[in-house]
């Protein structure tokens, strides 16, 4: 077994929560509260900076020209049609312009945040790449439903839309062969810091879904 699967594994319980949250559920249906969604969404949004710089810090510190080059690509897809989608679902969601640039962050926003962060500043190739493998992939897993039609509702199905089909299984794949290579040279204590962070990461995001309806 691979150490992306072990550690997916081990935190199966709270990684399955998420996947299968009412949010998740509502989404799928297109019956989110429009206050939940928004809050959800608004919070997301605060993500959009973070996870380019980490992104960038994923190019800087790949150890591989072609790992470079993927990377580099994701960063334009994330600053292109994600960016794109917020603005206008901002827009139909009518938030006011404080709302998207300062709004009041919840705790999982701000330890999302905090740990994009950290493992940015570390220059620690591992470190980034299982940041963005659990955030990645824990995605592709919850918009992934094979033989659900999407919602009618223009916002939940775009937001789907974003985190699924061949493309983005491809770079989930990248993420996760990159993750396991990478992971091989490391030794225990290496190995536990980064079981660390994917712990971490997995119960920020169930905390995440929960938020939006606080």
């Amino acid at each position: 077994m691979t150490f992306s699967a072990q550690l997916r594994e081990q935190t199966a319980t709270t990684w399955d929560a998420a996947v299968g949250h009412r949010f998740v559920d509502e989404l799928w249906r297109g019956e989110v509260d429009p206050a939940a969604l928004t809050t959800y969404l608004v919070q997301d949004h605060q993500f959009f900076d973070a996870f380019v710089a980490l992104l960038g810090a994923a190019v800087a510190g790949a150890d591989r020209p072609g790992s470079r080059v993927v990377h580099a690509r994701q960063v334009g897809l994330v600053a292109g049609p994600e960016n794109d989608f917020f603005a206008r679902a901002l827009d139909a969601l009518d938030v006011p312009l404080t709302e998207r640039t300062a709004p009041h962050l919840t705790e999982p926003t701000r330890g999302f945040l905090a740990l994009m962060d950290e493992a940015r500043r570390s220059a620690d190739y591992a470190s980034c790449m299982t940041v963005l493998l659990v955030a990645e992939w824990l995605y592709l897993d919850w918009a992934t439903r094979p033989g659900v039609d999407l919602p009618e509702d223009r916002i939940c199905a775009e937001w789907i839309e974003l985190h699924r089909g061949l493309a983005f299984e491809e770079w989930v794949a990248f993420l996760r062969a990159e993750f396991d290579r990478v992971v091989a040279g490391l030794d225990g204590a290496g190995r536990e810091r980064v079981a660390a962070l994917f712990t971490r990461a997995v119960d920020l995001e169930l905390a995440f879904f929960d938020a939006a309806y606080a």
